[in-house]
């Protein structure tokens, strides 16, 4: 690992953090539940934001009825949420444009962790500019998906860095315990759910108005605990 005295990298989660997809992973899985005859409800789909897709997968099967392979399943929904992104196209969340290039035009490293596989996060990835993103780690290449920090810890590792010198920016409740779990400073975005106040997690309610210096004043509070971890904090503050 190299030596760094600021922000080293900027860990992005992907559904509902940089873009917002979660509307069609949602509406896929409802769709694939009533062609098998079961039911899914709101809180089951909420349940699953954020997770492995085997483990989203598994989830559909014992609790939505969908009579097929965890892995069948998977690829089902990605199937249904590639068309949807096919012809709906893909929204940004707010905020999320702009920050993404600030970072890269600063020259600071991001990387894309998302537990999407690869073929729905390449299909994303011809949406925003070409550079954006040094790499990507996906749900399909780590052993051990969110909650647990294998895909911090192995995308910070490709990147050279210590976990520790990142902030990643999640939406769910799995991505922060991954996040963290790896050590990293991390910037909870709420979407879909919400997010407990959590030690070593600040929470913003957008985006918007959250720029570099931001991201910077976060690393030295992810390695001293103060009164401030677990405080939501309007952006722009220090």
């Amino acid at each position: 690992m190299r030596a760094v005295t600021e922000l080293a990298a900027v860990l992005w989660d992907m559904d509902g953090t940089l873009v917002d997809t979660e509307p069609y992973w949602i509406e896929t899985e409802h769709d694939l539940v009533t062609e098998f005859g079961g039911t899914w409800s709101h809180q089951d789909a909420q349940s699953i934001i954020g997770s492995d897709l085997i483990d989203a997968g598994v989830a559909l099967r014992d609790r939505g009825g969908v009579d097929l392979e965890p892995r069948a399943i998977v690829e089902r929904l990605l199937d249904g949420v590639v068309a949807k992104l096919s012809s709906r196209g893909v929204p940004w969340r707010p905020g999320a444009a702009s920050l993404l290039a600030e970072c890269v035009d600063a020259g600071v490293p991001c990387a894309l962790v998302t537990m999407s596989w690869r073929r729905f996060a390449d299909a994303v990835m011809t949406t925003v500019p070409d550079g954006s993103f040094v790499l990507s780690m996906t749900g399909d290449e780590v052993s051990r998906g969110k909650p647990h920090p294998e895909p911090y810890r192995k995308a910070s590792e490709a990147l050279g860095v210590d976990p520790a010198d990142c902030v990643a920016i999640e939406d769910s409740r799995t991505g922060v315990a991954s996040a963290l779990g790896a050590g990293c400073a991390t910037l909870g975005v709420p979407h879909v759910v919400t997010l407990p106040a959590t030690p070593g997690l600040t929470i913003v309610e957008s985006l918007v108005g959250v720029d570099l210096p931001f991201l910077r004043s976060l690393v030295p509070a992810s390695r001293t605990a103060d009164s401030r971890h677990g405080e939501a904090r309007p952006a722009g503050a220090s």
